[in-house]
């Protein structure tokens, strides 16, 4: 195996919006191989060097993998629940740095910037070894002990990074006006998400007819305001979980489900197994 770093970055404070859960860099030997693999949340490659093969399997394990050729200054994404195998070149293998992630706002970042688990690889508009992605990315290499909000910070002057230097056609397609009112219903959602409140209530809150309202806040966020809610409820259900001091019943009282059987029903949708064995699994992450 050739130089390989790797870091974890300690969510203690339980960042919701963007999470940064895992972060390094490897220089690969010569056709190294990694996968099968399926990822729980975003993983980004950087190259900084060489080159390599990424094979998607978007359609499941069965279907024909789709193959991309990957060179220096490009990018490649592995999306959540999709299947991936990425091997170095043999005469050229490459140096990557990569970056796991997710968040209620990542969609909506990686639409921006065009990617998805359809559109998986980063081209950029020019071709250069100094640039804002390798600055940024350098920043959390060599210092992954950081403060949180060094950290944090430079994983959004990243996101930003990546935007700029795009060839994907990025420009925005809604209105400021448009933008403040997203803006009005996340301010909405994070000081009533405990309260028993419904997408009427939101819409109300902005003024706007729901529909209306429901459309833009799609168009922004790339998700129905319903299910945007339900996983901004649960991601601070999470926080509440860890602590055992804190029983089932008071979590799904304190983030808006006053039915026990509904919030662990809600839960169960999203993370595919109780509270209670969620609560099991990252009890010890205290």
């Amino acid at each position: 195996m050739g130089d390989f770093k790797s870091y974890i970055f300690n969510n203690i404070n339980n960042y919701v919006d963007v999470t940064l859960y895992h972060f390094g860099s490897e220089r690969c030997d010569s056709l190294h191989t990694f996968g099968p693999t399926v990822k729980n949340h975003y993983l980004f490659h950087y190259v900084l060097s060489g080159e390599g093969t990424l094979y998607a399997f978007n359609y499941g394990k069965n279907k024909a993998a789709t193959n991309y050729s990957i060179k220096a200054h490009e990018g490649f994404l592995l999306a959540p629940n999709t299947m991936n195998i990425y091997e170095a070149d043999k005469n050229n293998p490459w140096h990557y740095i990569w970056i796991e992630f997710d968040g209620l706002k990542v969609q909506s970042y990686l639409d921006e910037i065009g990617l998805s688990a359809k559109n998986p690889i980063f081209i950029p508009k020019e071709y250069t070894h100094e640039n804002s992605i390798i600055e940024n990315l350098m920043f959390l290499i060599n210092n992954p002990y950081a403060p949180d909000s060094a950290i944090l910070g430079h994983l959004y002057l990243f996101f930003y990074a990546l935007l700029e230097n795009s060839s994907f056609n990025n420009t925005k397609k809604t209105s400021n006006l448009q933008e403040f009112y997203v803006r009005e219903a996340l301010n909405y959602i994070a000081q009533n998400y405990n309260n028993n409140i419904s997408v009427e209530d939101i819409a109300k809150w902005c003024n706007l007819d729901r529909s209306y309202f429901g459309k833009i806040f799609k168009n922004s966020m790339k998700t129905t305001p319903q299910e945007f809610l339900i996983k901004y409820r649960l991601s601070k259900a999470c926080e509440m979980l860890k602590d055992d001091n804190v029983s089932i019943k008071e979590v799904s009282e304190l983030t808006g489900y006053p039915n026990q059987f509904h919030f662990s029903r809600a839960f169960k949708e999203v993370y595919h197994m109780s509270p209670r064995q969620w609560r099991n699994q990252n009890k010890t992450k205290l």
